[in-house]
């Protein structure tokens, strides 16, 4: 929706990488590098998926954490954890990481690659112990990093922002413009020629 709003046509396509199994893998990483590797994992992932069938593309893989009190968090998955989150985020501010992975395909070849991390912090309002269960029956914070979005429901939860806001969304537009010149593409070559 971010891109498509933003003037691309983006195929989708999900990586169905186990986020778990790629942060155990790593070895005590600081923030940006959790983010990043787990992007990373995701392109991976879906170049071995789209290297035959879109032979001229980029993939554009990327993964957000929510960083709260020192603790980095993902998605919730469960009612009871996002119950906790909420409890832990009311009236605080965190700092959410995304991270960014690019790869190039030119004739279906891998030409270039590039990684990146945005942070921006979030300040969360104090929502009622109602608003926190009727948003969590909803079922939309339980699929985000954070347990949280900003522009949908949770938006109304969320007192204000210091950074990139579509970084919080899901995907930072100014780091992808910033990743896609290091791999050779200008943004405005993949803009529709048509806002219809």
């Amino acid at each position: 929706m971010l891109l498509r709003s933003a003037g691309l046509d983006p195929s989708v396509v999900v990586s169905g990488v186990d986020e778990d199994a790629v942060a155990d893998a790593l070895d005590d990483p600081a923030p940006d590098e959790l983010v990043m590797a787990l992007a990373k994992a995701k392109a991976e992932a879906v170049f071995e998926t789209v290297a035959g069938t879109h032979a001229d593309s980029v993939i554009v893989a990327c993964d957000s954490m929510l960083s709260i009190g020192g603790e980095m968090v993902g998605k919730p998955g469960t009612p009871e954890v996002a119950r906790r989150r909420w409890a832990d985020m009311a009236g605080r501010s965190g700092e959410l990481l995304t991270g960014h992975a690019l790869i190039r395909i030119d004739g279906g070849q891998r030409v270039k690659e590039a990684a990146g991390a945005q942070r921006t912090t979030v300040h969360f309002g104090r929502p009622t112990e109602e608003e926190v269960e009727a948003y969590i029956a909803t079922g939309e914070p339980l699929q985000v990093a954070g347990a949280f979005t900003l522009d949908a429901l949770g938006g109304w939860f969320v007192e204000g922002i210091e950074g990139d806001p579509s970084s919080v969304i899901g995907l930072s537009l100014p780091l992808v413009r910033r990743l896609l010149g290091e791999v050779g593409v200008s943004v405005v070559d993949l803009w529709r020629t048509s806002t219809s």
